[in-house]
């Protein structure tokens, strides 16, 4: 930090206050006699038409070095037990669990000088000396920011430190750990963990972090890190090394809407053209990406998508710098990628974007804090509490606070025939997956150009709809198109909402398409309605209302629908073009955490005060008929 940002950020504290705000989130201290275990859970058996699971593939504890400068002390251990619904203790001293246990989770911890932080013992941390617990309950905003201070110092003397020999050692035992905790917490059938690890390259504040996912515990003896290369296709070229030897992995890319660009780009990392085999490295690496988490979404952006009334959802667009530049749209968000892959398809013969979704939390509390009304923060000195969370005691200055743009969310949904290491992996390899912003709201999602017009109330719906289509992540074929017919697919899409959590507001199929002139299109469907009176002659709908009570934190279902079902076709398909479709579920309104946050606190609620959360499918991606004046597609 420079000499004037440091004096900026001391003097807006003191102008802020002298001592500690009441904060009710702060009690009861946890107390290890109480900690509830996880709770008894019964091993599914395998479902042919697969099953439906949740789980948190970006979870860190202590060994990341963020996390643990910023407060947390939680180890591996702990955040299997949080997944599995058990408590544990949040870094500010009080007791944490989760809604209802997860059925799969992944420690990824980032690789980068892993675990040193913990084991240097050539420096003394301020939350080493006193907890964050007691200063937030005796100190100021003004001393807790000389510690925050201290803290960033240290972490440049921490990283020298990590170039040592001590450091290699200690990174070494700490991949252990993780592998050792991850073998012993997984129980196929019950509770399925991977052992991963966060490649955080950050080449100028601009975000191209990856969780690497490995299928079993046949690891490298150290992860390549950010620190062997900040270059994504040097991870790749490693990850390919490891798959030749054997094992098996895959990367997935962090949300991408703070890569300034980057995540999703037109060229190389070194600026040079795209080619054939750099996508053909690229999906092999990457079948599926992140897009709804704390840092907020990455499926769209307003600027991207003008006529999408939702596209505006969670966003966080500036880089996470301490100038909080505005990060570039365009390259950063998943719909873009796939038009993007769309294009250089049609113009290039491959496509780099072939990849489904998925969410998680990227919580630095050993725990996925993804439900509104049971929020605790991504990384606890920065927003540990409620009164943290909405700046009414603060540690950094308004300009460089974020916490109240960072969102509960969200989970990765998986079809999947058991709950094993093998069937979720080969799901993620799939792309049968599926991303929320924290509900759990069942979603199913069909193409199929042989899909009869009573499908949807067929017995074997499911059983059909395998066999005569491909679920979400898959592939439809203009080769498959039967002779005699219209030729438009058909989509079988069906949602129901959480069995705890708010009914639906809609249905929606995105559809993305490549014109005659190679420039991509896209179009939201409303395909299905809680309420079909919503929809006016010129296409448009009504909003669905709103009936959350701010002053209470509550809402009713009094509207809306619980669950939404349709067969829906194109009616806009041209056979010759190249498209992706996905599905999305919108509920009704519903508090935001920081409603439920300044009710606990009786202030007022800032904007906004409600929003909808959703599920977002993987696409279904149509090729037309191969000729063989066609180039190869890849």
């Amino acid at each position: 930090m420079r000499p004037g940002a440091l004096a900026t950020v001391v003097t807006c504290v003191v102008l802020a206050a002298c001592g500690p705000v009441p904060d009710p989130t702060l009690h009861p201290a946890f107390d290890p006699a109480l900690a509830e275990p996880p709770p008894l859970k019964p091993a599914t058996e395998p479902v042919a038409t697969g099953q439906l699971l949740w789980g948190d593939l970006h979870i860190h504890t202590s060994y990341s070095t963020d996390a643990y400068v910023l407060g947390v002390r939680a180890v591996p251990d702990d955040a299997y037990r949080f997944a599995r619904g058990g408590t544990i203790e949040h870094a500010a001293g009080y007791p944490i669990r989760i809604g209802r246990p997860l059925d799969f989770a992944a420690v990824t911890d980032h690789s980068e000088y892993l675990g040193a932080a913990r084991a240097d013992g050539s420096s003394t941390l301020p939350l080493d000396t006193r907890s964050l617990r007691e200063r937030l309950l005796n100190d100021g905003p003004l001393s807790i920011t000389l510690a925050l201070v201290q803290i960033m110092r240290g972490v440049k003397g921490l990283q020298r430190f990590s170039e040592s020999e001590e450091a290699w050692a200690i990174g070494l035992d700490a991949w252990q750990t993780m592998i050792e905790s991850a073998e012993s917490h997984y129980e196929p059938g019950v509770f399925t963990t991977f052992v991963g690890y966060e490649w955080s390259s950050m080449p100028a504040d601009q975000n191209l972090h990856r969780n690497v996912i490995y299928k079993n515990a046949d690891v490298p003896e150290f992860p390549f890190s950010s620190l062997d290369s900040e270059n994504p296709e040097d991870l790749w070229d490693a990850l390919d090394a490891q798959r030749a030897v054997g094992m098996e992995m895959l990367a997935i890319p962090h949300n991408g809407n703070v890569s300034n660009g980057l995540m999703y780009d037109r060229v190389q990392y070194d600026g040079s053209p795209m080619t054939a085999d750099y996508a053909r490295q690229r999906n092999r690496n990457e079948p599926v990406g992140e897009i709804l988490q704390i840092k907020g979404t990455s499926e769209t952006h307003p600027l991207l998508s003008p006529q999408d009334e939702f596209a505006d959802f969670e966003l966080m667009t500036t880089l996470l710098s301490a100038s909080g530049e505005d990060s570039e749209p365009r390259g950063s968000y998943a719909r873009d990628a796939l038009r993007t892959g769309l294009e250089m398809s049609h113009s290039e013969g491959f496509n780099p974007y072939r990849f489904g979704v998925i969410g998680s939390s990227d919580s630095h509390n050993a725990s996925s804090s993804v439900e509104e009304d049971n929020h605790h923060g991504k990384l606890p000195l920065m927003d540990g509490t409620a009164a943290i969370r909405l700046g009414l005691t603060s540690v950094l200055p308004q300009s460089m606070q974020r916490s109240r743009r960072w969102g509960a969310a969200g989970l990765a949904a998986v079809w999947a025939e058991a709950n094993t290491r093998e069937a979720i992996f080969e799901a993620l390899e799939r792309r049968e997956t599926y991303a929320t912003s924290g509900p759990r709201i069942r979603l199913r999602f069909f193409g199929s150009f042989d899909f009869a017009l009573t499908l949807m109330d067929d017995p074997a719906l499911l059983a059909q709809a395998y066999a005569q289509g491909v679920p979400m992540g898959g592939m439809l074929t203009g080769n498959a198109i039967r002779p005699g017919t219209s030729g438009a697919p058909r989509f079988a899409v069906w949602a129901e909402k959480d069995p705890q959590g708010a009914n639906l507001d809609r249905l929606q199929i995105i559809k993305g398409w490549v014109d005659s002139s190679g420039r991509s299109q896209e179009r939201v469907f409303d395909i299905a309605l809680s309420d079909e009176g919503r929809r006016q002659q010129d296409g448009r709908v009504t909003p669905v209302g709103n009936t959350v009570d701010v002053s209470s934190a509550t809402y009713t279902n009094s509207i809306g629908a619980p669950a939404l079902r349709v067969l829906w076709q194109d009616p806009d398909f041209d056979p010759a073009q190249q498209a992706f479709y996905y599905a999305r579920a919108i509920e009704i309104h519903t508090p935001r955490w920081s409603t439920y946050d300044a009710q606990r606190l009786q202030v007022e609620a800032p904007s906004p005060t409600s929003l909808q959360e959703r599920a977002i499918s993987s696409a279904i991606f149509y090729e037309p008929a191969v000729r063989s004046s066609s180039p190869a597609r890849q």
